[in-house]
């Protein structure tokens, strides 16, 4: 790719620079930790890899980050897997979140969004004291430290309570979207051995209701660990039998108690998304996510007591994680219950109106939906507050870039970033005092040594390689569920590069320090020992308004050749015509290589995802390969099991 200096698409003003929190962290750490004081981000982010121990000491000090008992170092062992962060510390993650009741008691902590779209708030005071309450419920309950707590919620405050307060007890919270069905759900919870589940009877989703105290029964039934089961009556109905009321388990005026609990106890479990096998249950820490977010929220969003922080997301997905943690930075956390494009594609955009959200995150999918649909955000909606839009799920193509530049504002702070669910942070994305350039991710984080490399390790720049993380970062996770030797562990991330993180991304870290993301290396395409990323095809090919969705996979042949088709889901109307197929192969030849035009162009009915949103590519090639499809796929991870078939049919009708 290209790397020769492009004007960049933004650049952030002399006065933005200086008011930014990291600018004024980077001055602080230099006067007492030896930070360089020159040189902006970039010696910044330098000395963070370099001086790893310190860096992470100055973020614990910035952030007042309270320990009960001290920490003998910053790092006891830093050898991967396994690192020790400050070994003999003590803290607790949801005392931390909470510290803004103190001193903005009636000030809104949480702001409700559903599909009326009108905002509701709970105040700190509120929020405080129903966790309180509950915390103290589940203290009654027998719940402790260690002990799992699960939820079958949408993105609801009840959900960040029952976080809260399994936080504070020192149990484990787990959570799935009540959208998930009732084996997907027990693929995730039937792991980890709940004791206590919350769980609502139904929920709201593009203007309909749906019921689901079936599936709660099931799970009941299936989880034989549970000692709770706590209704929270969403659509108004009565508590099953044996069921508690959640509003007589938040009644109480009480004042929270924080269980101190060591560094690294575990705080809560995410799922892979489990594409092949059960899902991996990744567990991470209270202290670990604490000052993992801490570093990303508020030096990287920008984010404190003054802002709004809204982004799109449902209680099966690590960005709800996230965006809980938001409370941390004492900012104002927005939680919206519902379709993202009802009652029509600009739905998020006046939610961010209504909630003068001043960081507004979604995907890169939804960005380039309203850019198909004609949607016009800055045209039709108020967005004066928002000052940052920043993206996720997968990376956002040029157009959307432009398309963000042209109808939001042209000083609007664009943040594509990129992470994942194994770390619920991003390794490379926002950097306030840092210019967007159309494509590109700002910069690697700080604290995060992000490095491409070649197969031998040699590290690249300007050329596409492996993501790797080469030390540790605090919000790895601790251990892998039901792995008790670390094998499973240790083979999703470090058997490639031995005491090295490989993500599974390829990407180019460009000579400027920007970061372009080209897809997943695990289904990468590979001709003739070229390696091509599938984010680069979707890009180009979903720009034509005849294609709706696109999945491409490349299948090394028996024979030594190599068969690369693309499956398109075309928008309703549109014909796979030797017209359109001719348009599709000169739009990629043009826009990328020759070497990218795919072996066969062919329709399908849809494109299959996990539940989290991404495009299923492995399962699709092994499918397509004739593995078996109750072995190529996880069937409880998949958004819409029947369009599988399709593609397994094509396997078998395939001379």
């Amino acid at each position: 790719m290209s790397t020769v200096n492009p004007q960049p698409l933004w650049q952030p003003t002399a006065e933005r620079i200086a008011e930014a929190r990291i600018t004024r962290f980077q001055a602080w750490a230099a006067e007492h930790h030896g930070a360089p004081a020159d040189g902006g981000y970039a010696a910044l982010h330098r000395w963070s890899v370099e001086e790893l121990e310190t860096f992470w000491k100055a973020v614990t000090e910035w952030f007042d980050v309270r320990f009960t008992t001290p920490y003998e170092r910053v790092l006891g062992d830093r050898s991967m897997p396994g690192a020790q962060w400050f070994p003999g510390a003590t803290l607790n993650y949801a005392e931390h979140a909470l510290r803004a009741a103190d001193s903005r008691a009636d000030e809104p902590a949480l702001l409700h969004v559903d599909e009326t779209h009108d905002p509701r708030p709970v105040t700190w005071a509120d929020l405080r004291r129903q966790v309180g309450s509950l915390a103290a419920e589940l203290r009654a309950l027998g719940v402790r430290p260690g002990d799992r707590v699960s939820g079958y919620l949408p993105n609801i405050p009840e959900a960040v309570v029952a976080l809260l307060a399994t936080a504070a007890v020192g149990g484990v919270w787990t959570s799935c979207a009540p959208d998930f069905g009732a084996r997907s759900v027990l693929d995730r919870f039937q792991q980890v051995e709940p004791v206590v589940l919350f769980t609502v009877d139904g929920y709201r989703y593009g203007g309909k209701e749906h019921d689901r105290r079936e599936i709660v029964a099931e799970l009941r039934r299936e989880l034989p660990t549970l000692r709770a089961v706590v209704h929270i009556p969403l659509l108004g109905t009565d508590a099953p039998d044996g069921a508690l009321e959640w509003s007589a388990l938040t009644a109480a005026d009480t004042a929270p108690v924080f269980e101190q609990v060591p560094f690294d106890h575990p705080l809560w479990v995410l799922y892979s998304s489990g594409t092949t096998g059960l899902p991996k249950a990744l567990v991470q820490s209270q202290g670990g996510i604490l000052v993992e977010h801490l570093k990303q929220l508020g030096l990287h969003c920008d984010l404190g007591p003054e802002d709004r922080f809204f982004w799109y997301t449902s209680t099966g997905w690590m960005m709800w994680n996230f965006l809980v943690s938001g409370l941390l930075t004492g900012t104002t956390v927005v939680l919206y219950d519902g379709s993202p494009g009802h009652p029509d594609t600009g739905a998020q955009w006046r939610i961010a109106e209504r909630t003068g959200a001043t960081l507004y995150g979604t995907s890169a999918a939804y960005v380039m939906a309203c850019r198909k649909a004609g949607v016009h955000p800055s045209r039709d909606h108020d967005l004066s507050a928002v000052k940052c839009v920043a993206t996720t799920g997968s990376p956002l193509p040029p157009d959307g870039f432009r398309w963000l530049h042209d109808e939001v504002r042209h000083d609007l702070w664009i943040a594509s970033v990129s992470g994942g669910t194994d770390v619920c942070s991003c390794f490379a994305g926002a950097v306030p005092t840092l210019p967007v350039h159309v494509g590109e991710l700002q910069a690697p984080c700080l604290g995060t040594d992000l490095q491409s490399w070649d197969p031998s390790g040699k590290p690249l720049t300007d050329e596409v390689g492996e993501l790797v993380v080469t030390n540790p970062m605090p919000s790895m996770p601790i251990h892998f569920w039901n792995d008790p030797d670390g094998s499973r562990y240790h083979d999703s991330y470090f058997d490639t590069y031995p005491g090295v993180w490989r993500h599974g991304d390829w990407i180019t870290l460009t000579s400027r320090g920007s970061v372009v993301i080209h897809g997943r290396s695990d289904s990468t395409l590979n001709r003739q020992g070229v390696r091509m990323g599938s984010a680069d095809i979707y890009e180009a090919v979903e720009r034509l308004p005849e294609i709706k969705e696109s999945l491409v996979v490349g299948i090394e042949q028996p024979d030594g050749g190599y068969w690369m088709p693309l499956f398109v889901h075309l928008a309703p109307g549109a014909t796979l015509d030797d017209d359109l197929t001719d348009r599709i192969r000169k739009t990629i030849r043009t826009q990328l290589s020759p070497r990218h035009v795919p072996d066969e162009i062919i329709e399908v009915p849809g494109i299959p995802h996990t539940l989290t949103g991404k495009r299923i590519e492995v399962p699709v090639k092994r499918l397509l390969q004739g593995t078996p499809l109750e072995k190529a796929v996880n069937p409880g991870s998949i958004d819409n099991l029947d369009l599988l078939a399709h593609y397994q049919e094509l396997a078998r009708t395939r001379p």
